[in-house]
């Protein structure tokens, strides 16, 4: 059984550098933004928000897991933000490749 010699920053970013995994990536950053504009914002005139649930709602269903750890749990958030970039970027990679290697061969899928 042959092992892949690539090392895990290598793998991460095979996965991670492109156009889907970057776009959801800037998607949570976004919410993530404006999550601590919304924080820093009510914590001046006393009002509780519900805007923390977006990030880990736009990180779901990873972030979830850590949830029951409390505030400690915040970590769940860039966490399941790379594990599903990496899912996507996988998703990516399978379906670009798929149709490189289909054209290449002369098959079609019509």
């Amino acid at each position: 059984m042959d092992k892949d010699p690539r090392s895990l920053p290598q793998i991460l970013r095979h996965y991670l550098v492109n156009p889907l995994a970057l776009g959801y990536l800037g998607v949570v950053l976004a919410v993530c933004l404006w999550v601590t504009i919304d924080a820093v914002s009510a914590s001046s005139s006393g009002d509780a928000s519900f805007a923390g649930l977006w990030a880990v709602l736009a990180t779901a269903p990873t972030s979830m897991v850590f949830l029951v750890a409390g505030p400690v749990g915040l970590i769940g958030i860039p966490i399941g933000a790379i594990v599903q970039a990496t899912a996507l970027g996988a998703l990516y990679r399978y379906i670009t490749e798929r149709r490189v290697h289909t054209s290449e061969t002369g098959v079609s899928n019509a």
